[in-house]
């Protein structure tokens, strides 16, 4: 069974409650940030439910996978839901009002899941499997891949919606998967680690660095999974 980290990205609601209220520029104590604060909790909730259902999806194909393939393709599966300010700071970025509606409507990585496979075929073969299964929706795909951005990232990007079963309602509920290779999650971590130093000197030749950083890992991908064919 993969290694599965878990980041839940909510606060106690003292916090959640004082920031709320300075974001909408309420009294804490106000009914508004009461009644935000229980619809907050509230889908909190359901995205957690949401990771649970397709995490558990995964966990099924990877163990099937291990049975029939010999070997598990899944190295490790992480988790998070977005705390309330970075939902808060995606919103303002893209011009949008901070409100439950809108972050539901605008926002497609509140839930997030990221598989790390062990090759590059692996991530393939793996989301083809989870976009098959009958209740669920892919609402779109990002191959950075085979077009990675410009900053050298790699990675494969799937928004899905996935039915999540209340005692009384079904909901519908996106989840962001990134499938990445080891060597695209270990050029990713650190890359963001390093992209937030303020002391940086020369940053068209660290940008430079990372880029080549980035292929080298691409290209030690390629070879690897080319090694493992030919022993197949």
């Amino acid at each position: 069974m993969p290694q599965t980290n878990k980041k839940s990205g909510l606060k106690d609601d003292k916090n959640v409650r004082a920031f709320l209220a300075k974001t909408i520029g309420e009294d804490a104590e106000s009914d508004a940030v009461m009644n935000m604060l229980r619809e907050f909790r509230w889908n909190m909730t359901l995205y957690r439910c949401a990771i649970r259902e397709v995490q558990t999806k995964f966990e099924v194909l990877d163990e099937e996978l291990s049975i029939s393939r010999v070997r598990n393709p899944i190295d490790r599966i992480e988790s998070r839901v977005k705390s309330p300010e970075s939902i808060a700071d995606k919103l303002r970025r893209n011009h949008l009002e901070f409100s439950i509606a809108s972050m539901r409507e605008n926002l497609n990585d509140i839930a997030g899941l990221r598989i790390i496979c062990q090759y590059i075929d692996d991530i393939y073969t793996v989301s083809d499997m989870l976009s098959k299964q009958d209740d669920i929706t892919v609402i779109k795909v990002k191959d950075y891949i085979h077009s990675p951005k410009p900053n050298g990232y790699r990675s494969y990007h799937m928004v899905v919606e996935v039915p999540v079963f209340f005692s009384e309602q079904k909901h519908s509920v996106r989840v962001e998967v990134q499938f990445r290779t080891i060597a695209m999650d270990f050029w990713a971590s650190l890359e963001h680690d390093i992209r937030y130093k303020k002391d940086i000197s020369d940053p068209a030749a660290f940008a430079a660095d990372l880029k080549d950083c980035a292929d080298i890992a691409y290209s030690l991908d390629v070879r690897m999974q080319k090694i493992r064919d030919r022993i197949k």
